[in-house]
């Protein structure tokens, strides 16, 4: 739906009858009140108001105080076009009249802003893959059945992925209608697993897409009986879902991309990469730890980035802090095919918001700090110990949600970037998640020790 539907009139005539303008909890799910398209005005001035305090990990805001403002970002209203009854913007959220400290969009337009002082603009792709799942019996099954019958994987299949069509066809064409332009899709590996590629855009416009995608694919998988799942890593013996995002700087005035050095012989390692890309790459490693608590929000996320765990296979997972070309074994990667940082450990379930907006400025405090990225690690590390690793320069990640939290914690790039009050905020309820997770016992426990002695 292109960006002329902005007005009321506009609006009927395309069907629509009700307005969201929607922000996202500390998860990342998208929350918002109802509002008639009558009340267009009223609706783009912030009439709806919102007691945030209600909603866990969204601040202290108790019933004695005032509410928060959502004001709907005219720029980002899309009509759905699975139900052209709808049409949601973002929104930003308002606490006695300044940005709430609570709004995830509000962290990342800060570091937009930041980097617009200094010249840039930060484009964004996402790459997102989710599980399509039926329920049998009260086991969680593929979709289309066939994929349990073809092992190990049948990632990029030509029959899976035609069968898929009642998913694969509707989540194109929408995402097509929006002009997010689609130029590929594919069977992942695991049974049931989707991924869709699609034209990048600048960092915000993206993180809002984001909110309408998961929407979207939730509506198509149920149509069909179904259920779209963004867990991380939904089995342990199946490859995880990934969304990595890639990212890249240009030049606010002319566009160009300040991470593509032209040619080779103009690139400091001969791969087509300028200065300024290392040194934002550099700036992400530094500040790894912090990136992936709020890339990798959830106590699961963490079963994904194991080289192979319980597959049969390798996993293909992000594991080690550092950077290649091609190396799809690390967080970072400067692909040949295009000039961008791929940020590989952000997982389907993060708060795109928060996740991009520490992204940033990881990288703009390596360019302001003029950090080295060292030389790329262009070999398998998962087929050397950690132990071996280290020696070389080259850490795990945090293994646990509970490690990833201590790093953030740490982190003072981080404080900066969430605030004080949001960064609390995340730190207490994510450890509550973290130690509610470590005092639940398990039916592995109880197999594994219940008898033993």
């Amino acid at each position: 739906m292109t960006h002329s539907i902005r007005t009321k009139e506009a609006l009927e005539a395309a069907g629509v009858t009700t307005l969201f303008g929607a922000y996202v909890d500390l998860h990342g799910v998208p929350k918002s009140k109802a509002v008639p398209v009558d009340h267009f005005e009223s609706y783009l001035a912030g009439s709806e108001l919102y007691t945030v305090g209600a909603l866990e990990g969204m601040g202290p805001l108790g019933p004695n105080e005032d509410e928060c403002v959502g004001k709907p970002d005219l720029e980002s209203l899309v009509v759905l076009p699975w139900d052209r009854r709808y049409a949601v913007a973002a929104a930003d959220l308002e606490f006695d009249g300044r940005p709430y400290d609570h709004d995830s969009r509000a962290v990342l337009k800060r570091q937009i802003g930041l980097a617009a002082e200094q010249g840039y603009v930060m484009n964004m792709g996402v790459e997102p893959e989710l599980y399509v799942l039926r329920e049998v019996d009260g086991d969680w099954l593929p979709f289309v059945s066939d994929d349990t019958v073809n092992l190990p994987t049948r990632g990029y299949d030509l029959d899976a992925t035609m069968q898929a069509d009642a998913f694969l066809e509707p989540m194109v064409d929408y995402m097509n209608e929006l002009g997010w332009g689609v130029y590929s899709f594919d069977h992942e590996g695991g049974d049931g697993q989707y991924e869709f590629d699609f034209s990048y855009t600048d960092a915000l416009a993206m993180a809002d897409r984001m909110i309408v995608f998961r929407l979207m694919a939730k509506h198509v998988a149920r149509s069909l009986g179904c259920i779209a799942t963004f867990m991380p890593k939904p089995w342990s013996d199946a490859f995880g879902s990934g969304a990595h995002l890639n990212v890249s700087l240009a030049d606010a005035e002319s566009g160009r991309n300040l991470f593509d050095a032209g040619d080779t012989t103009a690139s400091p390692r001969g791969r087509g990469y300028t200065e300024l890309a290392y040194r934002f790459t550099a700036g992400v490693l530094a500040h790894s730890g912090a990136i992936t608590a709020l890339a990798c929000p959830t106590t699961n996320s963490y079963k994904r980035m194991e080289p192979y765990g319980r597959m049969r296979e390798m996993s293909w997972a992000p594991v080690y802090r550092a950077y290649g070309h091609n190396n799809r074994t690390l967080i970072g990667r400067l692909p040949m095919n295009r000039r961008c940082l791929e940020v590989r450990q952000a997982d389907s379930a993060c708060n795109f918001y928060l996740a991009t907006a520490m992204v940033l400025a990881a990288g703009l405090r390596g360019i302001r700090d003029g950090l080295e990225a060292g030389e790329p690690v262009e070999y398998n590390t998962y087929d050397h110990s950690d132990e071996e690793l280290e020696r070389r320069g080259v850490r795990r990640l945090p293994q646990t949600l509970g490690h990833a939290l201590d790093e953030l914690e740490a982190d003072d790039l981080a404080r900066e970037v969430l605030g004080e009050a949001f960064r609390e905020t995340f730190l207490s309820y994510k450890r509550a998640e973290w130690q509610e997770y470590c005092l639940d016992v398990t039916k592995w426990e109880r197999d594994k020790y219940l008898r033993l002695w």
